[in-house]
């Protein structure tokens, strides 16, 4: 897959989107990389840690977000991207659902627009900014209403609604990755539903990102609050490796990277031993 210059093999390995928040009100490290010096020094330690992709965001969406205007977003995330494509070689995601934002983000460096509305939240407006710039996408499952008669087949439903979106506006199939929205328009059994069934999303036949670092899923089942909820969020991780997918984003890089190590180790292994 190619995001902006870099090329990813995602049958290598499972990559490692990290999350860098220069908002003062995220849900779990809000307030402590919105200076540029602070998201620098960030920056730096996460890619020392093995970060393959960086994912900045300029808004808080958690349960209760206050929305921002798109100029504070732009305020927020453009200084961070050109910095950080100054001083780092990797590629830069922005994560946001507001056009403007994406197209302010794009020209100052970012290589990919995550957005957790999937296309859906305006007519057309992002599609658009994202195809007309040759930016890649993660698509994110959302829904204003959290009511489905069939819970994964609505999800996978709505997916394919935002891959219309996406190939309709001219955005090329090999620009597009797929998040099913852990958290998002759904309730913790439909959230612990998904991740007992992330093999049954390699049928879409599109990269997939799983996005679960610290949410509400693993604080409730461990009753934890979200600085404590690294070791949920490492099992999800492994999940993921075994099922094939291949972006996870996280806020723990470095515990996160050697859980795929291990787990990618041990799938090798299964594989030289079935050829046997």
């Amino acid at each position: 897959m190619q995001i902006g210059k870099y090329y990813l093999d995602l049958k290598q390995k499972t990559y490692i989107m990290g999350i860098l928040n220069v908002t003062p009100d995220s849900f779990s490290d809000g307030g402590r990389y919105h200076a540029l010096d602070a998201a620098l020094f960030r920056v730096e330690e996460m890619l020392a840690q093995g970060c393959d992709i960086v994912d900045v965001g300029g808004e808080s969406t958690r349960p209760g977000y206050t929305e921002v205007s798109v100029e504070q977003e732009i305020a927020r995330v453009a200084p961070v991207i050109e910095a950080m494509k100054e001083r780092f070689d990797v590629p830069v995601s922005l994560d946001t659902y507001k056009y403007q934002v994406a197209e302010a983000g794009i020209q100052a460096g970012a290589d990919l627009i995550n957005d957790i509305w999937g296309l859906t939240y305006d007519e057309g407006q992002m599609a658009k900014v994202i195809a007309e710039t040759g930016a890649a996408c993660c698509l994110m499952h959302n829904r204003k209403e959290a009511v489905y008669r069939d819970f994964l087949v609505d999800v996978m439903r709505d997916l394919q609604n935002s891959i219309c979106i996406a190939r309709k506006a001219g955005i090329a199939n090999d620009k597009i990755i797929l998040d099913p929205g852990i958290g998002f328009a759904k309730s913790y059994e439909q959230n612990m539903e998904i991740l007992a069934n992330l093999r049954e999303f390699k049928w879409l036949e599109y990269p997939l990102l799983l996005g679960t670092s610290r949410k509400s899923v693993i604080g409730l089942t461990l009753d934890l609050p979200a600085d404590q909820r690294e070791e949920g969020t490492l099992v999800t991780t492994v999940l993921a490796v075994q099922a094939g997918w291949d972006f996870v984003r996280v806020h723990d890089i470095e515990a996160n990277a050697r859980a795929i190590k291990m787990a990618e180790a041990i799938a090798e292994r299964q594989v030289s031993q079935t050829l046997k």
